[in-house]
C-alpha cells in the first residue's frame, strides 16, 4: 500500500470515480486537489464543496501539475495533456480502482470483458444474496470502488466490474479471483485503433495475481486461450468455461447439462435450459458466474437457484413491452459490435434494428451475417449513421438514417409487423446525443410506452 497521509495528490477528472477517489484519499489524510478540463456536474461540485475539497474546472492550472502523483478518472484518456505531463515528469498516474485497492481489506472478485461484465457482476451479487454471503458490488457499474471502501472487511467479498480504462493505470491491484469473459474489438479509438493494445489492457486484470489466487477465462476465445495456455510460475490457478468443449478445470456443458470440474472432482450442476436468461451469451455469463461462485465457497444449491432466478440488468436485452403484436427490446448497453451480434443471434423472428451513436472505431461489416439472417430494417442514428450506411445499407431490405431516437422509434413502429421485434442495440457510445447509455435506454422505453 502506498502511504498517502499528507501527500499532495491531484485527481484528474471530476466525474463519479474521481470525486469518490478524492473523498476517500482526503479521509485517509491526503491533501487532494481535483481538476477537470470541462465543466463539472453541479451535483459533483456540491459533493466537493461539502467536503471542503479544492477543485477547478474548464482547464488545468499550475496547481494541477504540482501533485506528488495523480489519480485518474476512467473517462480521461492517457493521451490527455495533463496525464502526459505527469508521465513525462516521471510521476506516477494511478487509476481510481488502484487507489481504492490500497485500502481494501476484502477479497476481490474482479470481472472484465468486452461484453457481459455488468450482467455477470450483477449475477454474482445475486448469487451471493441467495447464499446469504456478505458482499459489496462496485466498480464500472455506477458505484465507485472508492465510495464503498469504508465498508470493506475481510469477511465481506468485493465484487467489481472493471473496464479496460480502469485497468490502464493499475500497479498493485490484485483480485483474489479474476474473470475475463471475452475480448473483442471495443474502444479502439482510445487504444490507437489497435486491438492488441486494448486486449493487453484487459489482460492486466490478472497480472498481479499470485499463487493462491484464481484466474477464469473463456476457453473458446482464441486470444485468451493462447494467452493462458501456459500457467505463469507463481501466478494464479487457471480455470476456464465453455459451452462447446469439456475443459480440464472449470465449467462446461455436456449434452445440455452444466458441470463444474476441479482437479479432484466433476459435479453436475443443472440443466442448461434451466438458466433464466436467454441466449448463448447469457449461458456463458452463467457459466462464469457459477464457476467463480463455486471458487468463492458458495454451495451448488445456491448457485443453481441464482442461475434459474436472476432477471438480468436494465438496458441489457431488456424486454420493454408489446405494442400491436410487436415486441420492443432495450439493449442500450450494447455499445460494441460483438454485443449486437449476440443480441441478434437471440432472435428467431425478423428484427427492426436501431443502430448508431458515437462511433468507437467499429467495423460494422462484422454484423452482416446475423443482419442478413435476422434483420428486416436498419434505422441508423447519431454520428455513426453515415459509416453504418456505407457498410450495411446493402445488407438489408430497408435502411433509413433517422435524425433522432424519437424519429427512429416512430419509424420502427411503422415498419415492424405483428410477430416481429424492434431492437435498440446501438453498437456505439451514447455521448453524441445522450449523457449516458442509461439516458438513451430510458428515453427509448418512454417512447415505446407512449406509442
Amino acid at each position: 500500500m502506498i502511504s498517502v497521509e499528507n501527500r499532495d495528490i491531484v485527481i484528474i477528472g471530476a466525474a463519479k470515480s474521481g470525486v469518490a477517489a478524492a473523498r476517500m484519499l482526503q479521509h485517509k489524510g491526503a491533501c487532494v486537489f481535483v481538476t477537470d478540463a470541462g465543466e463539472i456536474n453541479p451535483s459533483m461540485r456540491r459533493i466537493l464543496s461539502d467536503a471542503c475539497i479544492p477543485y477547478e474546472e474548464k482547464g488545468h492550472s499550475n496547481q494541477a501539475e504540482s501533485g506528488g502523483f495523480a489519480v485518474i478518472s476512467p473517462g480521461v484518456p492517457t493521451e490527455a495533456g495533463l496525464v502526459q505531463h505527469y508521465l513525462n515528469s516521471g510521476k506516477k498516474v494511478y487509476s481510481e480502482i488502484e487507489a481504492a485497492s490500497w485500502f481494501c481489506e476484502s477479497p476481490i472478485l474482479a470481472v472484465t470483458g468486452s461484453n457481459g461484465k455488468t450482467t455477470t457482476a450483477n449475477w454474482l451479487a445475486h448469487t451471493y444474496k441467495v447464499a446469504g454471503k456478505e458482499h459489496l458490488l462496485a466498480g464500472n457499474i455506477g458505484v465507485a470502488f472508492s465510495d464503498v471502501i469504508s465498508q470493506a472487511d475481510p469477511l465481506t467479498d468485493m465484487i467489481l466490474e472493471v473496464s479496460s480504462f480502469q485497468l490502464d493505470h493499475i500497479s498493485s491491484f490484485q483480485p483474489k479471483i479474476s474473470i475475463i469473459l471475452n475480448i473483442t474489438p471495443d474502444h479502439l479509438n482510445r487504444y490507437g485503433n489497435k486491438f492488441e493494445n486494448y486486449a493487453n489492457s484487459k489482460l492486466r486484470i490478472a497480472e498481479n495475481q499470485q499463487t493462491g489466487d484464481s484466474a477464469i477465462y473463456w476457453h473458446d476465445d482464441a486470444f485468451l486461450k493462447s494467452h493462458f495456455s501456459v500457467p505463469r510460475q507463481g501466478g494464479p490457478e487457471l480455470f476456464s468455461f465453455s459451452d462447446t468443449t469439456e475443459v480440464d478445470k472449470g465449467a462446461f456443458v455436456r449434452n445440455g447439462k452444466i458441470y463444474l470440474k476441479t482437479e479432484k472432482e466433476e459435479t453436475f450442476l443443472m440443466n442448461e435450459n434451466e438458466i433464466s436468461l436467454p441466449g448463448r451469451h447469457n449461458l456463458l455469463n452463467g457459466l462464469a458466474t457459477a464457476l467463480s461462485s463455486r471458487l468463492s465457497g458458495i454451495k451448488d444449491e445456491a448457485i443453481r437457484e441464482s442461475l434459474s432466478t436472476f432477471k438480468g440488468v436494465e438496458h441489457r436485452f431488456e424486454f420493454v413491452g408489446k405494442k400491436k403484436g410487436v415486441r420492443y427490446y432495450n439493449d442500450s448497453k450494447a455499445t460494441n459490435v460483438n454485443a449486437v451480434w449476440y443480441a441478434l443471434k437471440s432472435f428467431t423472428d425478423p428484427v427492426v434494428l436501431i443502430l448508431g451513436g458515437q462511433d468507437k472505431g467499429n467495423d460494422y461489416t462484422d454484423l452482416i451475417e446475423p443482419i442478413r439472417e435476422k434483420v428486416y430494417a436498419i434505422l441508423a442514428i447519431g454520428e455513426a449513421s453515415q459509416k453504418i450506411q456505407d457498410q450495411l445499407k446493402n445488407a438489408v431490405p430497408n435502411f433509413k438514417v433517422c435524425t433522432s431516437l424519437e424519429e427512429a422509434v416512430t419509424t420502427a413502429s411503422g415498419l415492424a409487423k405483428e410477430g416481429q421485434a424492434v431492437l435498440l442495440s446501438p453498437a456505439c457510445a451514447s455521448f453524441d446525443m445522450f449523457e449516458s447509455y442509461e439516458a438513451r435506454g430510458n428515453l427509448f422505453k418512454l417512447l415505446v410506452n407512449n406509442l
